[in-house]
């Protein structure tokens, strides 16, 4: 995966803090009418505000139906708000002329199946103005990018695709522009293990271009490896947002595991000793260093050690928990 958008002909940045912010929204929210004379509304999206910097990498959480593909269409300008503002790249949203300056892979992406992969690029470069010298150099770099052969992409019809290599063409259609800002809403779906392995790659490698990404996903543990920050929304709100560490915490403590050993001594060294049998575990009370040369005086031996915060998972399941245990009944 060495190759880079950059080598497309990408033009000079400014200064990440000379520009806007990438994304910004003050109190977005999206109300469907419904009912027999359409006079209910049910809001899908209410007053969300989110700010998301130059080449960061964010990623929306939420549970289905939690509002995070309405917030994508919005931001896009595919459906207009009911009350709120937004702005992507400094500019209003539904600004026709930055959309050339933006990427978008839907969840479920039509294509015209009747075409090779390599047709159905070169049809999406030319909705970009590409050059016909352009399309030429820009679709084989990016069908090596997404991982497709381009003798395949050439002779077979999109039908023939499996849902793994769909996804792929519809990355390299998401990146034909070039684009600055690249939405993704469920890059990882439909994909093995592999394919989850090389999407998170790429989404890596656009990364280090500087590129700014922001990207719906269920795939908790790619999202803890690729994001600068998350944001989790929960029935239509944004409940909370932040890095990692900040929503996580950055514990010093570690949790540890083992076997053996006086349980008077251990106590000494470990929180909320739990003991079954021959084995313990509870929260390291000291340093590892020190405990760790102190094992085997204590005739205990070291099965694992692991930071004490929350998982991503367990955090997102206990902050919607949290949020729907608040809500009015």
């Amino acid at each position: 995966m060495d190759v880079r958008l950059t080598d497309l002909g990408k033009t000079g940045e400014q200064p990440s803090d000379a520009r806007p912010p990438a994304i910004r929204t003050v109190g977005l929210t999206k109300a469907y009418r419904g009912g027999f004379w359409l006079k209910r509304q049910a809001a899908s999206l209410q007053d969300c505000s989110l700010t998301v910097q130059p080449g960061e990498t964010f990623g929306l959480l939420g549970p289905n139906g939690a509002g995070k593909t309405t917030l994508l269409k919005l931001l896009l300008g595919i459906v207009r708000p009911t009350a709120g503002s937004g702005e992507l790249l400094g500019v209003p949203l539904g600004d026709q002329p930055v959309k050339q300056r933006l990427g978008y892979l839907p969840e479920n992406p039509y294509f015209y199946d009747y075409l090779t992969g390599w047709e159905f690029l070169a049809f999406a470069a030319g909705v970009f103005g590409l050059s016909a010298s352009q399309r030429a150099e820009r679709i084989p770099r990016l069908l090596d990018l997404v991982g497709l052969d381009r003798t395949a992409a050439r002779k077979r019809p999109l039908r023939q695709y499996s849902k793994g290599m769909l996804q792929r063409v519809g990355l390299a259609q998401a990146l034909i522009n070039d684009p600055e800002l690249v939405f993704l809403d469920e890059p990882m779906s439909g994909l093995d293990p592999l394919g989850r392995y090389q999407i998170r790659e790429i989404i890596l490698s656009l990364k280090a271009q500087g590129k700014t990404i922001f990207f719906n996903s269920h795939v908790l543990s790619d999202v803890e490896v690729i994001c600068d920050r998350v944001g989790i929304l929960a029935q239509g709100t944004l409940i909370c947002v932040g890095s990692l560490d900040e929503l996580l915490g950055t514990a010093c403590h570690y949790r540890v595991k083992g076997r053996g050993g006086d349980r008077k001594a251990l106590s000494a060294w470990v929180n909320e000793l739990q003991i079954q049998g021959d084995r313990w575990h509870g929260l390291l009370a000291t340093e590892p260093a020190p405990f760790l040369a102190t094992l085997p005086q204590l005739g205990a031996e070291l099965t694992a050690m692991e930071l004490a915060r929350p998982s991503l998972e367990e955090f997102f399941i206990q902050q919607i928990g949290k949020h729907a245990a608040q809500r009015p009944a």
